[in-house]
């Protein structure tokens, strides 16, 4: 075998983290590890110049003093800062970040050797405790809020550090190396000492240095302000990469009101041109964010908005919204909560008037049309109160009876599509009557969905982003709700997107004790840039955000260094409160129509399609309670559940809500859609509120049983509910002590408490009249054996399951033919086919179940589905078959 030269062995060895073993194999590259010069150029190829003698210190046995000379020699850097620090570690003084032996591996002829080459150095060093260069750094990093002369580091002190003393971090877990950018920002001058000793400014650590370049001061001064312009002036002039971001920029503006001398330089810094962007751009996006954002209801948000607007005037609509918005909603002044007061009834609602008129002639907002009223009453955080922007409109805009019709008309209208406008909606019924009809029409006419209006179920994308326009579940969807506000506000400034780090793990020799410490280092730098925008046109200027910078400088103190991903979660309630894209006390819209038209009305049946699209669970499983009840311990009342809902969902690939099932479990009557129980007229005009309340008093018939049999129920009786035993339950006659007049052809509902006799007979105890009346009951039951409303679900939801299974199979078949020869796909099921294909067989299971306890353990089994593809059938086993076969 030839021999490998010297260069291949210098090159394997530098790739190792433990080459004992590499030197162990041979005499000869036992021999080759055992060169001064081999080991010296290990530790700087593997480790670089500026950590080289950090690492060398901790392999005391391959340190010696040509070793050391070899690595100076080569550019090995050596820092007063360095030497110090081994010196306390040397002789037993704690080093916080270093949890080692460390130097403690060297021989102390090898340290004194080591130690009178710093003398030579740097002459006197200073080695008592709090002494050293980090610790004088470390001092000026807590005075930098005070002025220049209140410092105990002076500025000569700080310079001789970095260039005389050749400071720079040498380790990774030196916290120092997360520090030393800050030094740089409060004393921007050392920049040049600082590269020439070997450190490099990552862009990574911009917006983290800037923000503490403006970080509001623990003592004002007048000369602040100039002070942080000479600083960006002077690192911007050092090093091109270091430029004030857009994010940055925006957590100032948040602070106009707190921080005036930041404020004050950074206009300063825009209108001498110095910032990469206009700095009135940065001011209009930023107030365009608190459109839907909760915080635009906050006082101090609405102050600092009206100093940023006064100095960056702006024509566009959106922005014109959200201050009219910070005027209305942030109006201290108390207005009374009837609709129908005025300013000449209630002076309070005149003063409020009176001041919102000030304030937008003070911001040259003025004249308001009847258009921005609208706007301003359909955001949604409008209180409850709202009566003041009617008087407003009444009393400054100068609008009649008839345009204030008109308006809120149109804001009743824009309500339904915003999902927590359920209140407002109630008090504006309640006090205007002609707007139940109006809204009710509306719902019918506007939002009825059908399933030709739904995308292709082949289009599964499409089927996936599907939503319906109302009932949106803001709260699952982790989003905000979608308004009309949205439309007009533009585009949507993407908020601070966080930088993905590229942690590297620090490599670490073997052999020593050091090693397990070494190895944990990490270089991915002091500070990560977590405000890194998401689009790459704006990659260099930053997004914007609502945040202030006192609450990203807290962020960047209390996050570890190795949790940068979870940036966001590091605040406080205060900070995530105001980010909320829903009003903090609200009524969805969806609940307010169930409650107000009656779960038996048109507007009801077209709200729950739309809740069992959008998955939103809280309008879709809403109990209406009602005076009918209150007898039959509160019995409830849902929307009732069609076969139009299953097959929207099949549509769409959606799993259905449990609570489906177990309304078909309680018997709830089958309808093959809401007009089933709807009339023509009910689904193409408007349904008054009056005529609601009446249909609410029919009775909800809840079947259990296949047939009605001989029952001792009046026709007076309440209605039992799901909240009724079972066993109790049955059906009972829908007689309404309201005579509606009969609008179209409706279903034929079952009367039996009228068409019944009873078969009881009083105060008998003769067994021959018992047994009698069992065999009576029995006959009954058996020779009136018919389907249930629970079979015929049964039934037709085995039909929908055949045809999802059809539809699967033929997907697969698809994708396997499309698909590389010799590949193995596994292609999923819809959520709507794994859930039916889970919950069908536990119908079937209750239904039998009941129909044994009705007719006994031996009632045949009745197969209602008419499906010839049943996959539930029971078999038996193969072994009884074979006997049953040999016994034929």
């Amino acid at each position: 075998m030839l021999a490998h030269t010297d260069e291949i062995l210098q090159l394997i060895l530098n790739e190792l983290n433990n080459p004992s073993s590499f030197v162990q194999v041979s005499r000869r590259n036992h021999e080759f590890s055992q060169d001064p010069y081999v080991r010296a150029t290990y530790f700087l190829a593997r480790y670089g110049r500026i950590q080289a003698l950090y690492w060398a210190l901790g392999r005391g046995k391959l340190l010696n003093e040509r070793v050391i000379d070899i690595l100076l020699n080569s550019g090995a850097h050596l820092s007063r800062y360095l030497v110090q620090c081994a010196m306390h570690h040397y002789f037993r003084t704690q080093v916080p970040f270093i949890k080692t032996r460390w130097v403690r591996t060297v021989p102390f002829p090898v340290f004194a050797y080591f130690l009178s080459i710093a003398a030579r150095m740097y002459g006197e060093i200073p080695a008592a405790k709090g002494e050293d260069d980090g610790a004088i750094l470390t001092l000026l990093l807590k005075q930098s809020r005070f002025p220049s002369e209140y410092r105990a580091a002076k500025w000569e002190q700080v310079k001789d550090v970095v260039e005389k003393y050749k400071f720079i971090p040498f380790s990774d877990r030196d916290p120092m190396m997360a520090q030393f950018p800050l030094v740089l920002a409060i004393e921007p001058r050392l920049l040049p000492f600082a590269r020439l000793n070997g450190f490099n400014m990552d862009r990574k650590y911009r917006n983290f240095v800037f923000r503490r370049m403006f970080e509001k001061p623990a003592i004002m001064f007048d000369s602040r302000a100039e002070e942080i312009v000479e600083n960006v002036r002077e690192l911007s002039r050092l090093d091109p990469d270091m430029f004030l971001s857009r994010t940055v920029a925006a957590e100032i503006c948040m602070e106009a009101k707190t921080n005036e001398p930041a404020y004050t330089a950074l206009k300063r810094l825009n209108k001498d041109g110095v910032l990469r962007f206009e700095l009135s751009t940065v001011v209009h996006e930023l107030i365009k964010l608190f459109l839907n954002t909760r915080s635009v209801t906050s006082i101090y948000t609405a102050n600092v908005l009206r100093v940023l607007y006064k100095d960056f005037p702006s024509e566009e609509h959106t922005v014109r919204l959200v201050m009219l918005l910070t005027i209305f909603l942030t109006e201290p002044l108390p207005v009374p909560s009837s609709l129908s007061a005025t300013s000449e009834t209630s002076p309070a609602l005149g003063r409020y008037v009176d001041a919102c008129q000030e304030d937008i002639e003070d911001l040259g907002l003025g004249p308001l049309t009847r258009k921005d009223i609208t706007d301003v009453l359909l955001s949604k955080f409008v209180p409850d109160r709202f009566v003041g922007i009617l008087e407003y409109a009444r009393s400054v805009v100068k609008l009649d009876k008839a345009e204030m019709d008109e308006m809120v008309t149109d804001v009743a209208l824009g309500c339904l599509g915003i999902g927590c406008k359920g209140r407002m909606l109630k008090k504006l019924v309640e006090a205007y009557d002609f707007l139940g009809d109006v809204v009710a029409a509306h719902i019918v006419k506007r939002y009825r969905i059908s399933i030709d209006d739904l995308p292709p179920s082949e289009d599964e994308r499409a089927c996936r982003d599907y939503s319906a326009p109302l009932c949106a579940d803001f709260m699952l969807r982790g989003r905000g709700l979608i308004t009309l506000e949205e439309m007009t506000a533009g585009p949507v400034v993407p908020a601070s997107a966080q930088n993905a780090q590229n942690a590297e793990d620090a490599e670490h020799a073997g052999g020593e004790n050091m090693d397990a410490e070494m190895e944990q280092s990490d270089d991915e730098g002091m500070m990560v840039d977590a405000d890194l925008p998401r689009e790459a046109d704006d990659e260099d200027l930053g997004a914007i955000g609502q945040d202030t910078l006192s609450t990203m400088i807290r962020k960047d103190e209390m996050m570890p260094i190795r949790r940068r991903r979870y940036h966001e979660l590091y605040t406080n309630y205060q900070d995530s409160i105001g980010k909320l894209p829903y009003p903090a006390d609200y009524t969805q819209v969806g609940t307010w129509i169930l409650s107000h038209y009656g779960h038996m009305s048109a507007p009801a049946a077209v709200v729950r399609i739309h809740a069992l699209i959008n998955q939103n669970y809280t309008v879709s499983l809403v109990v209406l309670q009602h005076q009918h009840y209150a007898t039959e311990g509160n019995a409830v009342a849902r929307v009732p559940a069609t076969l139009k809902h299953f097959k929207i969902l099949a549509r769409l690939g959606r799993s259905p809500s449990p609570i489906l099932f177990t309304e078909i479990e309680d018997g709830t009557e089958f309808y093959f859609s809401e007009e089933d129980y709807l009339s023509q007229e009910e689904l193409t005009k408007a349904m008054s509120a009056s005529f609601a309340a009446a249909k609410l008093a029919l009775e909800v018939k809840w079947e259990t049983s296949p047939t009605p049999g001989p029952s001792t129920f009046s026709a007076s009786a309440p209605v039992p509910g799901p909240s009724t035993p079972r066993h109790q339950r049955t059906a009972s006659a829908s007689v309404s002590p309201l005579q509606l007049p009969s609008q179209g052809k409706k279903r034929p509902r079952r009367s039996v408490a009228s068409a019944v006799k009873s078969y009881a007979v009083p105060d008998s105890d003769d067994e021959m009249i018992a047994d009698g009346r069992d065999d009576l009951l029995a006959r009954f039951a058996k020779t009136r054996r018919e389907e249930t409303n629970l079979q015929r679900w049964i039934k037709h939801l085995a039909i929908i399951l055949k045809e999802e299974q059809k539809k699967y199979n033929e997907r697969k078949r698809r994708i396997h033919a499309a698909a590389p020869p010799g590949s193995k796909l596994k292609v999923p099921k819809t959520e709507f086919h794994k859930s039916l294909s889970t919950m069908l067989p536990r119908l079937r299971r209750v239904d039998r179940a009941r129909r044994e306890k009705l007719y006994g353990t031996d009632v045949p089994d009745e197969d209602w589905s008419e499906s010839d593809a049943d996959e539930y059938q029971y078999r038996t086993t193969r072994g009884k078959r074979r006997k049953a076969e040999a016994q034929d």
